[in-house]
């Protein structure tokens, strides 16, 4: 399994969705709609895993650093 590219896919399309719920948000706050108190917490959910996700890609090169200084035979 390719752990990497599902990590960025999830990662891409979880900002994708935290994006249009926070512009949503601000449409109906720009129109003078106030929504109801529970709408507020909507984006938490996706950032989250936005955080979970982008700490994994963080590291995701110091750990193959790591690993790469403690196999010097390995190729590549």
């Amino acid at each position: 399994m390719k752990w990497n590219f599902w990590f960025r896919q999830t990662h891409r399309w979880l900002s994708i969705v935290f994006s249009l719920v926070v512009a949503g948000l601000f449409t109906t706050l720009g129109l003078g709609i106030e929504p109801a108190e529970w709408v507020y917490f909507l984006p938490l959910p996706p950032l989250a895993l936005m955080v979970v996700t982008g700490l994994y890609l963080f590291f995701l090169p110091y750990a193959a650093n790591r690993r790469r200084s403690q196999n010097p035979g390995v190729a590549n």
